[in-house]
């Protein structure tokens, strides 16, 4: 056995741990997490109307769509690689019960029939929520004392995730952070003849201050109060493995840490308390920061955007959900060439 010495390492004999740093083709045959652009899922807002492509100020780069863009949008993520869309809906019109969630003919049911025929290999996932739709902005139903009335909200969830599912939807995505309400979407898909459709939960989804600019793009601010009593403390942890194992429970098929960035210590716990694939939101305010930072000429985007998605991975999450996920994949695809 060879004896390291202090004199070794202070001549540079011995540098195992740099050795392998030297090129970026050594760097890159030992590299432990690696990106791939089918691991993204892309967020997009739609909205009525004809050609409107209305930029969202504080998501340089978002945008609310009508119908007519999906078509661009398709292409564009086909070339680059990203193979989903995560899907929001931005109503006509609003009411207590958020109608148009569950219509037939709702935004976000027309949204997925237009994906689905332009580009019928893209997976089109639906958020399942009531608060983009209902007047007062929360999640589900309200009792006359202004409460979340959490089991009539289940029948309104699983209405959308039908009509959803009949548009052709690939995936359910409920958000809404209602006590049972994946077992209860699971046995209407079922009885509605969608037993073969996935359910993405959002399981671990905090109370966090970092969803400011998605409620400008959604539309989606409540109107009194918050959802701290239905979306979880940011402070704890160990209550994400118990939601996630309740989602588990009643059959969720993928589950979904909600925000990525400042929770990477709960997407690893969670990965190493589950089996099901790992999704991590990395949502609109970490989105946000990095773009004004960039826009001032503080960071280099593409090296931190990318340095951001790669921590997200290696805490344990196998699928991104981001809004940097065109230029991720761009750059990605450069790299390799």
């Amino acid at each position: 056995m060879v004896a390291i010495t202090r004199n070794a390492i202070q001549t540079g004999k011995f540098t195992r741990t740099r050795r392998t740093r030297s090129t970026e083709t050594l760097r890159s045959l030992v590299r432990e997490t690696r990106l791939d652009p089918a691991q993204f899922i892309y967020p997009m807002f739609v909205t009525h109307g004809t050609n409107v492509r209305t930029p969202i100020d504080s998501m340089p780069g978002q945008y609310q769509l009508s119908l007519d863009q999906m078509e661009r949008e398709a292409r564009e993520l086909r070339e680059v690689g990203v193979r989903a869309v995560l899907l929001f809906g931005l109503p006509a019109d609003k009411d207590p019960e958020g109608t148009e969630a569950y219509a037939p003919d709702g935004i976000v049911q027309m949204a997925v029939r237009e994906l689905k025929r332009v580009d019928p290999d893209l997976v089109v996932i639906v958020d399942v929520c009531l608060c983009e739709y209902t007047d007062h902005g929360h999640c589900g139903l309200l009792t006359p004392t202004g409460e979340v009335d959490n089991d009539p909200s289940l029948t309104l969830l699983s209405r959308m995730a039908v009509t959803c599912a009949e548009a052709g939807a690939d995936i359910i995505a409920p958000s809404d952070m209602m006590d049972g309400r994946i077992g209860a979407i699971r046995e209407a898909l079922d009885e509605a003849g969608f037993e073969s459709l996935p359910i993405m939960a959002y399981s671990a989804k905090y109370a966090s201050g970092f969803y400011g600019p998605f409620r400008e793009a959604a539309g989606s601010t409540p109107q009194f109060g918050d959802r701290r009593g239905y979306q979880m403390d940011p402070a704890n942890a160990r209550e994400a493995r118990r939601e996630v194992q309740a989602d588990t429970e009643e059959w969720a098929d993928i589950t979904m840490v909600k925000p990525a960035l400042a929770y990477l210590d709960v997407i690893r716990d969670v990965r190493d308390h589950t089996d099901l694939p790992l999704a991590a939101y990395n949502v609109s305010g970490e989105y946000a920061m990095v773009k004004a930072a960039a826009g001032n000429n503080w960071i280099e985007e593409r090296r931190i955007v990318l340095e951001i998605l790669t921590a997200i991975a290696r805490a344990g999450a196998s699928i991104i959900i981001t809004y940097h996920a065109k230029d991720a994949a761009r750059w990605i695809r450069e790299d390799r060439a």
